[in-house]
């Protein structure tokens, strides 16, 4: 593993227009020599619709009502008939795993997620807890033959026909873990890291340019805005945001603060939409925002379900116990209505 002392003299703590200034340096070495994300397609249903769960923060061997949260999850996959599963990463607590034989993999998802509706493809990625193990471990198609749903990588993209998911891997972006003397992270191959989100911010502008999908959907773990206890994630703000708005995306999907929200954006068409409520909640930690923009939170543990067709999404939250705490309607014609 690179040390987190070895990577912390790429930047300074907490100066993301610093990281900024570096990255349009690598940019401009990196400008020629990019790879295209990974791509993996998942067909809609015969009538071209698309129904998927997201939920994050979940790995907890069954504790803080994971097991609660799943048995509800399998209901609605049943009602909606869902594709797929989206997690927004922390998939393993408190470290990641330890190896392909951790048996925290069984006791954390394959044995936890058992609902018939569930057992669909799960698209995950990495968080902040999953980079204190072996992040290799959960890359690996060694998890696979254990259990076939699963597929996580650190930053990718699914094609749906109708809907484009852009998975990034947003814990490299945030300062404060390359100085964390508390805990360890697994930075293989993030070093340089400079370089390594130079490629995948160009990798990702290229990918969305040529997007032609009806919905245009980036997955990270971080929050770009939250009102919840980490709150929003500069480094994201200033390095992935314009980019999301320079391409017309429609939603910013996350984890990372343990609850459920959804914020509207003041200045753009994208929808926020933080689902990591997977298991342990913290109540009563939310911070003020504006109210314009925020649209709905809770501080419990719950998931999100989306339903896309060509012409609208129709996104709900759901609690603990399975009831309908929120949903919001955006038509491709007039972008956002209740």
């Amino acid at each position: 593993m690179v040390s987190n002392s070895a990577m912390a003299c790429l930047y300074e703590k907490n100066v993301p227009s610093r990281l900024h200034l570096v990255l349009v340096f690598c940019i401009s070495l990196v400008v020629s020599g990019f790879a295209e994300l990974q791509r993996f397609q998942h067909a809609t249903k015969d009538d071209g619709s698309l129904s998927f769960l997201v939920v994050g923060d979940w790995g907890r061997r069954g504790f803080y009502n994971q097991s609660a949260v799943a048995l509800q999850m399998g209901r609605i996959g049943e009602q909606l008939d869902i594709d797929f599963v989206v997690s927004t990463g922390d998939n393993f607590y408190g470290d990641g795993l330890r190896d392909v034989n951790d048996p925290a993999f069984l006791e954390s998802f394959k044995d936890i997620y058992t609902a018939t509706s569930l057992q669909k493809q799960w698209y995950s990625v990495l968080g902040n807890h999953d980079y204190r193990g072996d992040t290799e471990a959960q890359l690996s198609p060694a998890l696979r033959k254990i259990d076939s749903r699963w597929l996580c990588q650190r930053s990718f993209i699914l094609n749906t026909g109708i809907a484009e998911f852009f998975f990034v891997d947003t814990t490299p972006f945030v300062n404060k873990y390359l100085v964390d003397k508390d805990q360890n992270y697994d930075w293989r191959a993030v070093s340089p890291r400079g370089t390594y989100i130079a490629n995948l911010l160009q990798d990702l502008k290229v990918a969305l340019n040529k997007s032609t999908a009806k919905w245009k959907i980036v997955v990270g773990h971080h929050a770009i805005r939250s009102v919840g206890h980490h709150g929003d994630t500069p480094e994201l703000i200033s390095l992935l945001l314009p980019i999301l708005k320079a391409h017309n995306v429609d939603m910013y999907m996350n984890g990372h603060d343990h609850c459920l929200e959804h914020i509207s954006s003041l200045d753009s068409p994208i929808q926020y939409l933080t689902s990591g409520a997977g298991s342990k909640a913290w109540r009563g930690d939310v911070k003020s925002y504006n109210n314009r923009a925020m649209k709905f939170f809770y501080d419990g543990q719950g998931f999100m379900s989306v339903k896309l067709t060509g012409s609208d999404a129709k996104i709900a939250f759901y609690d603990v116990l399975g009831r309908l705490l929120h949903t919001w309607k955006m038509s491709k014609q007039l972008h956002s209505t209740m």
